[in-house]
């Protein structure tokens, strides 16, 4: 239980990948002392006490919005951008954010470096949690580039028919190739600019070798255009490209900021957090 005199610690995430979800999960369950669940498991039922005990976290998960129905987290939801790191380290200061975790996206880079600048202003400690990235395996074929106008330039030495799932707001890098035809995964439909030989399907993972290997012969792919976003629900893609002899275009993260330490899942980030809050006891 935490201090009848201090209010419950508050910690914000950014989110909208997986590790959010269950980062937010673990943190308020475990407040009310209820463990998470394993991967699959069904949810263990909060028990209801005549009172409920004070939390000892306050937990708070930033969305960007960009997707028309996100699957929302535990605790506390926002939805919606800050203006940028000034608003973001106001919302910081006036909130009582006592850590921030950077969850969102690998290529997420504007909000991560936003949040290395607002943490800095409000002195608000602040982790990222990235996953690990993939790696390629005997019998790949990755080409790897360090953007989408690379990839882009690439595509038309390796081929014609390009199944492209690096979302649907990076369309415009590719708008310029009238020759090859795309197929583009996403989960929201695109808008203009875009290639103009292109059908589009509304999906979302996780998704299944078999419907891999399947949706690469339905549509004769022949190039695999993908983000490293390292998701074990977006990996199958790779194996049935393997499989097929398909050339990959593979486009690095980039960068997490400078100085920002870095957390690979969510407990590793509830670790974090249990140190932060050990070491601003003890001061």
């Amino acid at each position: 239980m935490p201090d009848a005199a201090r209010p419950p610690r508050h910690v914000l995430i950014l989110g909208g990948t997986t590790e959010a979800r269950r980062l937010a999960a673990t943190l308020v369950r475990g407040a009310a002392g209820v463990p998470e669940p394993a991967e699959g498991a069904e949810p263990v039922p909060s028990p209801e006490p005549a009172q409920a005990p004070e939390p000892a976290l306050r937990v708070t998960t930033s969305l960007a919005g960009r997707v028309a129905a996100p699957r929302l987290p535990d605790g506390e939801v926002r939805i919606g951008g800050f203006g940028g790191p000034e608003g973001l380290a106001r919302w910081l200061r006036e909130h009582a954010v006592d850590a921030l975790i950077d969850a969102t996206h690998p290529f997420a880079d504007t909000i991560s470096h936003n949040a290395a600048l607002a943490a800095a202003t409000a002195h608000v400690p602040l982790l990222a949690v990235r996953r690990p990235g993939w790696v390629p395996g005997p019998g790949d074929d990755w080409h790897q580039v360090t953007s989408l106008d690379e990839a882009a330039a690439a595509l038309p030495a390796l081929g014609s028919r390009i199944f492209l799932t690096t979302g649907r707001m990076g369309l415009a890098h590719f708008a310029h190739l009238t020759d090859p035809w795309f197929l583009v995964r996403s989960v929201d439909a695109p808008e203009p600019p875009h290639p103009p030989r292109m059908e589009v399907l509304l999906d979302r993972g996780p998704f299944t070798v078999e419907g891999e290997r399947a949706l690469l012969r339905a549509h004769r792919i022949d190039v695999l255009v993908t983000k490293d976003s390292g998701a074990a629900a977006t990996a199958a893609k790779l194996t049935a490209a393997r499989e097929a002899g398909i050339p990959v275009v593979v486009v690095r993260r980039p960068p997490v900021p400078d100085g920002v330490p870095v957390a690979a899942d969510p407990d590793a980030a509830v670790n974090w957090l249990r140190k932060v809050f050990s070491e601003a006891d003890s001061h």
